[in-house]
């Protein structure tokens, strides 16, 4: 097991959901937590929740401008010294059919949930390099292995996140720097109400499936465990979900009848 006592965990996409979860975890274990989201004030709730509040940092930028990630970096650097895990968390999801989503909102998706993942990546990992240790992780989704129906752009987006990093581990194993990808199934947060729909604009309302999901504080403790044991591949979920990946493995045939089967919006 790789503790993380005392270790400065940077996540993005702090202020609420999974990474609030992970934050919370994290801070558990006894780890320097920096969160980073748009919103220093909705930061500053999160940082004060946690445990030994005065430990953590909020460290506000909007990871789609690189000049505000660029900054970013220097302050943690700052206020640190050093980063040991950085969680990639930051994402868009979609609830929109193909015919019906805009270029624009096809770019926006992208934008957020892999080129903003790629360039804090770039900007952090002179660091790991140097140090020669660490862990570089990214959020990916269940839909990044496994495309539906209404998240197309979303699972596009996803699924080039979990490839590049695939890449990134075998360019950077010799130099002593982890690269771990996570695959959320269901989980209950407020990521269906913020989707865009094809206009691009927030859906404004709870799906049934996230609703129905695994809890937060559940999927937190998982990742953060599986994150500890190094693993690389981390799928976390319901039964659904994961015999999903199972039979993508064995028969994607048979899973896309399944899929076509399942209500997914």
């Amino acid at each position: 097991m790789e503790g993380i006592e005392n270790k400065v965990v940077w996540i993005t996409g702090a202020s609420s959901g999974l990474g609030k979860a992970l934050a919370k975890e994290c801070a558990l274990q006894g780890a320097h937590v920096v969160l980073s989201a748009r919103r220093l004030d909705e930061l500053e709730n999160v940082r004060i929740s946690l445990l030994h509040p005065d430990r953590h940092i909020s460290v506000a930028m909007d990871i789609t401008h690189e000049s505000q990630v660029r900054h970013a970096y220097e302050q943690v650097l700052k206020e640190k010294g050093r980063i040991d895990w950085l969680i990639n968390n930051a994402g868009l999801s979609q609830r929109a059919l193909i015919v019906d989503t805009t270029m624009q909102t096809e770019r926006a998706i992208m934008e957020i949930d892999y080129f903003s993942q790629v360039f804090l990546t770039k900007t952090v990992l002179p660091t790991f390099l140097a140090q020669k240790s660490g862990r570089i992780a990214y959020v990916s989704s269940i839909t990044g292995l496994l495309g539906t129906q209404y998240r197309a752009s979303y699972s596009a987006a996803k699924a080039a996140i979990h490839m590049w990093a695939n890449s990134l581990r075998a360019e950077v194993a010799q130099d002593g720097v982890n690269v771990s990808v996570i695959f959320p199934g269901f989980v209950k947060t407020n990521v269906s109400f913020n989707a865009l729909n094809g206009e691009g604009k927030p859906q404004g309302h709870q799906d049934e499936a996230i609703e129905n999901g695994l809890d937060a504080e559940a999927f937190a403790q998982q990742t953060v465990e599986a994150l500890q044991k190094g693993e690389e591949f981390i799928v976390v979920g319901g039964r659904k979900e994961k015999l999903g990946v199972l039979v993508s493995r064995i028969s994607p045939k048979i899973l896309y009848k399944m899929i076509r089967k399942m209500k997914v919006k």
